[in-house]
């Protein structure tokens, strides 16, 4: 919770200053983008696990932040899109005694130092830089979401991330975290990923068919194979390469290239499955 209303104390004073300076686009592209990034993609991803839990408490508090940070995200866009973002607001729920009755009477938001939470914006930050970057590994070796596998997570700094265990475990998809101030000693058939402040690995066996992934690298190299063969004798033809014009020649250049990046990325991960 901190994490998002210090982001969106954060975005308020940014806004503000972008409104002031005139800089109206700026200001509408950074309010757009906490809208759908922080607080869709992230924000309501995260309070799933205490909306769906038993604890009243910690529902009403998910309820509450989720439901402000909306009434103020609603105030920033109001300039842009009055009418839409007045249908919202008076869908929401009010609390007792509440003297805005409509969005456009509301009192512009402000910056208030009370809602800076640095280090635990920092430790959020960490903790996301983390999911982010396995998820996008799994997503380089065509794992499914369902497909959970343990996470090694080595780093110097474990509190934010045992702080932050249930939201690995969910949004990284991890059977278990386990922590190490070290690396293995033995890293054949381990996936490392880097971040900033850590690095995870993962063991390939719980990811993948190793035969299956191995074929399946094997017939992908083949085809890009074939591919770069056959541009590369348009290139080699000078007819082709004096009579067609300069974009196709250098079209026909560029998907070369492509070919060839793809050719040694499949290497590289042939060579990764051992």
């Amino acid at each position: 919770d901190k994490w998002v209303l210090s982001k969106l104390n954060t975005l308020v004073k940014e806004v503000t200053e972008n409104l002031d300076s005139y800089e109206i686009g700026v200001a509408s592209a950074k309010v757009y983008d906490f809208l759908w990034d922080t607080y869709c993609d992230w924000y309501i991803e995260l309070t799933k696990t205490r909306l769906n839990g038993e604890d009243e408490a910690a529902k009403n508090t998910a309820r509450n932040v989720l439901c402000y940070v909306l009434t103020e995200l609603l105030k920033l866009l109001h300039p842009f899109m009055p009418f839409i973002t007045e249908e919202i607001f008076q869908a929401l729920p009010k609390r007792a005694g509440a003297e805005d009755k409509f969005l456009m009477l509301a009192k512009w938001p402000e910056y208030q130092d009370a809602l800076a939470f640095p280090r635990e914006e920092a430790a959020m930050e960490a903790v996301m830089d983390t999911i982010k970057a396995i998820r996008a590994r799994r997503a380089e070796m065509n794992v499914p979401p369902s497909k959970k596998a343990e996470v090694l997570l080595v780093t110097a700094a474990r509190s934010p991330y045992e702080q932050g265990l249930h939201f690995l475990q969910r949004l990284a998809f991890a059977s278990q975290v386990r922590f190490a101030e070290e690396a293995p000693a033995d890293l054949s058939g381990q996936v490392s990923i880097v971040t900033h402040n850590a690095t995870a690995y993962l063991p390939l066996s719980e990811l993948v068919d190793l035969a299956a992934e191995r074929e399946r690298i094997a017939k992908e190299k083949e085809k890009a194979e074939n591919g770069l063969r056959i541009v590369e004798q348009k290139l080699s033809n000078e007819k082709f390469v004096s009579r067609a014009p300069e974009a196709v020649v250098n079209a026909e250049k560029e998907k070369a290239e492509k070919f060839r990046e793809l050719i040694a990325k499949l290497e590289e991960s042939a060579r990764a499955l051992g």
